[in-house]
């Protein structure tokens, strides 16, 4: 996945050589090459533009009014360029606690950017299913992709397409032991509820619970992994055919994964 070089900053292992102002210059650098590869642009969320309320009925409520309007908080992505000079700055200052957060926000700022790139790239509907957008999703950790998630829904009636992005660590090494037990499908009085497959190439490991649906896990190089859960889907070839509708090269190249 592409990483930011030197990590070591994110870490707070910040250590003098003649060397300082190289690891900060590379590191900004880097982070040109992402942010010309996924755009620099400002991510605000529609809705959110932080206008004020006006509580009609105060007067009446004493001194605890209930709040009954507001549009939230203006959603912005941290600078990454403004993150990393400020890092430079601090570094040079010998204020490493300070540097350490600086180059935090902007490893954050780069993965919202790249998530929110990566749901642009995705299909607005897929057989027949469309989008959520208010269900979009793109959090991060900012700690070297160890905590990015990048979901999308699309829904039609009581039909729902769940397609889901995520390092986590749990999901991996469950797929993992499904992939060590080559030839095993587990089988509960006759019903096969998990089995190994392919998408678009790929490994995958397919489940079916008759509450939830249909669940597809493939893993993406050697952090991220793809999750697509189907309810109200027909068949396994149905599911199938919604899933394939994904291009996971274009993702795979966007992440950086190898």
């Amino acid at each position: 996945m592409r990483k930011i070089p030197f990590l070591l900053l994110t870490m707070g292992c910040f250590f003098y050589s003649p060397t300082e102002a190289q690891f900060l210059k590379k590191l900004k650098e880097k982070a040109s090459q992402v942010m010309g590869a996924t755009g620099n642009e400002s991510q605000q969320s529609a809705g959110n533009a932080g206008t004020q309320g006006q509580n009609t009925q105060a007067a009446n409520q004493g001194n605890n009014p209930s709040n009954r309007g507001g549009q939230g908080l203006v959603v912005t992505p941290p600078d990454v360029k403004e993150n990393l000079g400020t890092a430079e700055t601090v570094f040079g200052q010998g204020k490493y606690s300070e540097a350490r957060y600086a180059v935090q926000q902007a490893m954050l700022g780069v993965e919202l950017q790249i998530g929110q790139q990566i749901l642009k790239s995705l299909p607005e509907t897929i057989g027949g299913l469309g989008y959520n957008p208010k269900a979009d999703q793109v959090t991060s950790t900012g700690w070297g992709w160890a905590g990015l998630t990048i979901k999308r829904e699309y829904t039609k009636d009581d039909k729902l397409l769940r397609f889901t992005i995520t390092n986590n660590s749990a999901w991996m090494q469950a797929i993992n032991l499904y992939f060590n037990n080559v030839g095993y499908a587990q089988q509960t009085g006759g019903q096969q509820n998990w089995k190994q497959t392919r998408i678009k190439g790929y490994r995958a490991v397919i489940e079916y619970n008759e509450s939830s649906g249909y669940k597809l896990s493939a893993p993406l190089g050697q952090t991220s992994l793809l999750v697509y859960e189907g309810v109200n889907y027909a068949t396994e070839q149905d599911f199938m055919a919604a899933a394939n509708a994904i291009d996971i090269d274009s993702i795979k190249a966007k992440l950086g994964e190898k």
